[in-house]
């Protein structure tokens, strides 16, 4: 039996639930990149999209598929820079893993310029059954700001081609707290995706992430931040979204009944999931792991028989509970922690009571049962929670017993 940080494998597979399987394929092909975007991506040319798609069968088959895939994400980059043909090609891999069964869901991002009748068609045919489409701002001069390669044209030219190829689920995302963006401005932002109808909608808060190009105009003063117009601008979007009949599931996504992102939930809940494709992360047989983020890199380290080298893992209760709770607690529902316990039994469990205690006894949760779920203050709070979170599971006490 191997040990690693403290625990044996085999006691780890005992108590871990595997829970539905999900498959994430990053499509890395980008046009340009956003101001503030740190995904891995690359331009696209006819040879390297011919290779990674070649790769990516190769790399599916190096991968131990120990039960049947119940969700698919297509992300990037922009999976809609593809061809029709070549989306098909990507499909044929997926459909080579289903074993001839439907997943529950299969998404796929795509931005409102990609958006075409033909490349709807070979993804309905394929069997997509939900789009993302990332508007951001329906105004020309915030999408400017963040260096969007889209118009507020067609953004709806788009969406009216979502439904008319019948996609049962569509869902658009959208930012706010972005660089001189008014509040009057979010609301008619808001104003302008009720009218559409969409069955999904996500809304995030302006992050900046290092190296991008947000980030540097963060550190040169040319752009400030403003925590106190940020929450004013999250509760009053999740007050509109409320009174609109979007149920509110987690921090940042709205759905009508129906509608939640079955992969992403799966993923908030530390089920399973494979990542296919250069940087693609995996949750999977007891380990977590990334694969480089490098075209070239990942091409050739498929054509070896290796896969998923960076940042290996081992999935010990500690980690899954941790990550239990920094995911789940940003979803409405919360985190049932008997059940949990009984997934995790080895986990510092007293650390997670005392976490709990002092999140209930500063008003930013609450217990009901075996359920703790966080208040609204909380979930204003939701980022600075999963940093408190992480900082008990690491203390030393609870590396001792991780």
């Amino acid at each position: 039996m191997i040990l690693m940080r403290g625990v044996a494998i085999g006691e780890q597979a005992k108590g871990e639930d595997p829970g539905p399987l999900g498959l994430y394929v990053h499509v890395p092909f980008c046009a340009s990149t956003c101001d503030f975007c740190a995904f891995y991506q690359v331009s696209p040319t006819a040879k390297s999209v011919q290779g990674f798609i070649k790769s990516l069968g190769d790399e599916a088959r190096l991968v131990t598929w120990d039960r049947p895939i119940k969700t698919v994400f297509f992300g990037g980059g922009t999976p809609g820079l593809l061809s029709p043909a070549d989306l098909g090609r990507v499909a044929e891999v997926v459909h080579g893993l289903l074993g001839g069964e439907s997943p529950q869901e299969w998404s796929v991002e795509l931005a409102p310029a990609s958006v075409t009748r033909e490349r709807l068609s070979a993804l309905r045919s394929a069997g997509v059954t939900r789009v993302s489409m990332g508007v951001q701002s329906f105004r020309p001069a915030l999408l400017d700001a963040l260096g969007r390669a889209h118009t507020r044209e067609q953004v709806y030219r788009a969406y009216d081609r979502l439904r008319e190829a019948g996609f049962p689920s569509v869902n658009i995302d959208l930012m706010f707290a972005l660089p001189g963006q008014t509040a009057e401005e979010w609301e008619s932002d808001i104003d302008e995706a009720l009218a559409l109808r969409p069955d999904h909608i996500s809304t995030y808060c302006l992050t900046f992430e290092e190296d991008t190009a947000l980030w540097v105009k963060l550190s040169q003063g040319r752009v400030r931040l403003d925590p106190e117009n940020e929450a004013r601008m999250y509760e009053r979007t999740w007050d509109r979204l409320g009174a609109a009949g979007y149920d509110q599931y987690e921090v940042s996504n709205f759905a009508r009944p129906g509608h939640q992102c079955l992969h992403n939930v799966n993923t908030w809940r530390m089920a399973q999931w494979v990542g296919l494709g250069p940087s693609g992360a995996s949750q999977h047989g007891g380990w977590r792991s990334s694969n480089i983020a490098n075209l070239e890199e990942w091409t050739a380290q498929v054509e070896r028989g290796e896969r998923s080298t960076e940042d290996r893992t081992l999935l010990t209760p500690s980690l899954l509970v941790e990550d239990s709770l920094v995911f789940g607690l940003r979803m409405n529902e919360g985190v049932d922690l008997e059940k949990l316990r009984e997934r995790c039994p080895l986990a510092p469990w007293q650390r997670v009571s005392a976490l709990v205690e002092r999140l209930v006894s500063e008003g930013l949760a609450t217990r009901y049962g075996s359920r703790v779920r966080l208040e609204r203050r909380g979930r204003l709070l939701a980022d600075s929670v999963g940093m408190e979170v992480m900082s008990a599971f690491r203390a030393p006490e609870a590396a001792a017993t991780a």
